[in-house]
């Protein structure tokens, strides 16, 4: 293959991974109209394990074997999946898919903050930590609280408590998966069947209310399930292999952006000026975050934002 269809094939994986991940706040808007949250999230892991499983398989490897691992597969998939997976669906019935994917785009900055906390993060520069204050303060330009029309509620607050979710546990698969010997497709796949596991818990408490399915939701669902969560982790996944790390990091700018058009275009959301500024400072505070970092240290933060644990 000639060097200008490798660089076109790659853009093209990248726009696809960009569209199916930005998506999934679509999709889950969708899925509410006839799931409650805990089904949503419940079908979503279901779908997304199978597919994971079916590759893994694939793959010629078997899910991980060792006790400790499956520990920290818990704990990854409580922080990683269920929790977030739940606070995305609870908070999109009050909020657009669209401002969604932008409060999720808040994530890398929640990682640094943890970093910084922990010790994993040295030598915070001007320009990142000047990042760092630049993308907090478009979230609050985003929330503006002083503002009569200002989104501060339980649904925002929600969402972005995924976001953070993400965040924290990032950086125990950081601390507790990566480096372990056990093939990422295992860990990604074991993952997701924990994050089954947790969400079938809370069933009896939300997962009993009636369903209204028409083939609006069912395709939903199905296309978050499969497209959305095991699709995109394989992706992400193959792309890191193939192209590196740094491919696969610049997703994570697109998010916001495709969620945002997504959100305007099939639902008719519509993002005020202010939401639209806050995004655009996320996304800059965000970017001056990554200043000067070695390529090869992204690998392990590119794979953990796409649900992977990194692998060294």
């Amino acid at each position: 293959m000639s060097g200008s269809v490798r660089g076109t094939w790659a853009v093209a994986r990248v726009g696809v991974l960009a569209l199916l991940w930005g998506s999934t706040f679509l999709w889950i808007k969708l899925a509410l109209q006839g799931l409650s949250p805990v089904q949503v999230t419940l079908v979503r892991c279901v779908l997304g394990a199978a597919v994971l499983l079916a590759m893994c398989l694939r793959a010629g490897h078997g899910l991980p074997r060792s006790g400790a691992v499956w520990r920290r597969l818990f704990v990854a998939a409580f922080f990683c999946n269920a929790l977030p997976f739940a606070l995305f669906s609870l908070g999109e019935r009050t909020v657009d898919s669209g401002l969604a994917g932008v409060l999720n785009a808040t994530t890398p900055l929640w990682s640094l903050l943890i970093g910084l906390a922990l010790g994993t993060e040295r030598g915070l520069g001007g320009v990142r930590l000047g990042g760092l204050l630049l993308g907090f303060a478009g979230t609050v330009l985003i929330f503006a609280p002083w503002h009569r029309a200002g989104l501060v509620g339980w649904g925002a607050l929600a969402i972005l408590g995924a976001a953070v979710s993400y965040a924290v546990g990032f950086a125990y698969m950081g601390r507790a998966l990566v480096g372990t010997g056990t093939p990422t497709i295992s860990l990604a796949s074991g993952q997701l069947l924990a994050a089954t596991g947790l969400t079938a818990l809370t069933f009896p408490a939300g997962g009993r209310t009636p369903v209204d399915l028409d083939a609006a939701t069912l395709l939903a669902v199905a296309v978050l399930g499969i497209f959305a969560t095991g699709v995109t982790f394989y992706l992400t996944f193959r792309i890191i292999a193939d192209e590196g790390a740094t491919n696969a990091a610049t997703v994570g700018y697109l998010l916001p952006v495709v969620s945002v058009a997504l959100g305007a275009i099939v639902l008719g959301e519509e993002l005020n000026v202010r939401v639209v500024a806050g995004m655009a400072v996320v996304l800059v505070g965000v970017g001056m975050t990554r200043w000067k970092r070695r390529v090869g240290a992204v690998a392990p933060t590119a794979f953990r934002n796409a649900g992977f644990p990194g692998k060294r």
